[in-house]
């Protein structure tokens, strides 16, 4: 199993009342943490596209934040979670350019991340007068098969759909080497899961909650990637899950730093713009807040493996479940409300402790898949 990043631009308000400059201390803080993870053996960043979401994500231009960290890092790869290729949100061909441009930058380390939108919220922004928030997935299907084409073919064919459209041109650049980069998708629900295997894309499985949930996602995908037929150049079987990591020197301190991270208000505030989601009992409507954690809702939270957090010993077991129950790739939702420093900290006893017990091989597996590829 491999390790990742995830980055969002968490901006609480807590932080803004106390900090005048919170939105750019959170925004250069977070390319700081990347930074560390590259030093520290993950594998995978991925940097969030969000629009319009006041306090739960203000990382809105993630190319030009991914583009910075293509010369900032040296090994770790950069993914997009997501960029959103719907015409309206950002033109296909453009996404396209932006793909190879950064492919090229970060000397092919560049991973493509797509999916349709936050929430109402968001989408609406965009597609003003939309009923139904599933308008996205027609968009997102006339669109997707288009990219490796862009890439692939010296003069691209051109396209003529019911929501966008091209004359043959050459879309440039080209990606850097062989094939393109590896091509995921954020899936919410086991039918996406399995599109996505169809279609011989990647998860990027953000709704993953615990462990136990990966028995359906995997069964939902890795049955219909074995029968893919790619829209891309190969196949990326993959399956990637988040979870929130604390890892501190012992279980007292990583419990303590949990306590002071409010949790409850970024769950609550995800809930507020991720309507689409499936809403769990107990979820109030915003504005009303989740109660915040106790030391006894940490404890159960960890015990019913909802978080990882504990000294490196703890954190490593609680890894190691998520690679026997099959993931491909465990990336972190950081930071979280934690601070720096305890941030720091976690990422360094993870890349110290953990990283090396668990993915032992020096090669990213879409590496090996894109390697497999001539063009």
């Amino acid at each position: 199993m491999e390790f990742g990043l995830f980055v969002q631009g968490y901006v609480p308000e807590s932080r803004r009342r106390t900090d005048p400059e919170a939105e750019h201390h959170a925004l250069v803080e977070e390319t700081e943490y990347v930074i560390q993870a590259d030093r520290s053996g993950f594998k995978y960043v991925w940097a969030s596209e969000h629009h319009f979401l006041d306090e739960y994500s203000h990382l809105s231009a993630n190319d030009v934040f991914l583009g910075y960290l293509a010369h900032a890092t040296e090994r770790i790869h950069l993914g997009s979670g997501i960029f959103n290729p719907l015409p309206q949100v950002n033109h296909p061909v453009k996404v396209a350019e932006k793909v190879a441009m950064l492919d090229h930058l970060s000397g092919g380390r560049f991973e493509f991340g797509s999916g349709r939108g936050a929430g109402s919220h968001e989408i609406l922004g965009f597609l003003p007068g939309v009923t139904d928030m599933n308008a996205t997935k027609e968009i997102w299907e006339e669109t997707i098969a288009e990219f490796p084409k862009m890439w692939l073919q010296d003069e691209y064919q051109g396209f003529t759909g019911k929501h966008w459209s091209l004359p043959p041109r050459k879309v440039l650049p080209k990606p850097y080497g062989a094939a393109h980069p590896a091509m995921w998708y954020a899936a919410g629900s086991p039918p996406s899961y399995a599109m996505a295997g169809r279609k011989g894309l990647g998860v990027l499985g953000f709704s993953i909650q615990k462990v136990s949930d990966m028995e359906w996602a995997l069964d939902s995908y890795k049955n219909a990637v074995k029968e893919a037929e790619p829209v891309g150049g190969f196949v990326n079987d993959n399956v990637m899950v988040t979870s929130t990591a604390i890892c501190a020197e012992t279980h007292a301190k990583a419990v303590e730093i949990a306590l002071g991270g409010g949790l409850n208000y970024l769950q609550s505030l995800l809930f507020r713009y991720h309507d689409t989601f499936p809403r769990p009992d107990g979820i109030p409507q915003w504005p009303e807040l989740l109660p915040e954690y106790t030391e006894e809702i940490i404890e159960l939270l960890i015990a019913e493996e909802l978080m990882i957090c504990g000294d490196p010993d703890e954190v490593f077991r609680q890894c190691k479940r998520w690679e026997q129950a099959g993931a491909d790739q465990l990336s972190f939702g950081l930071p979280i409300g934690i601070g720096y420093e305890d941030t720091m900290n976690t990422i360094k006893l993870i890349g110290e402790h953990v990283i090396p017990k668990i993915d032992t091989d020096p090669v990213h597996r879409t590496t090996r898949f894109r390697q497999a590829v001539t063009r």
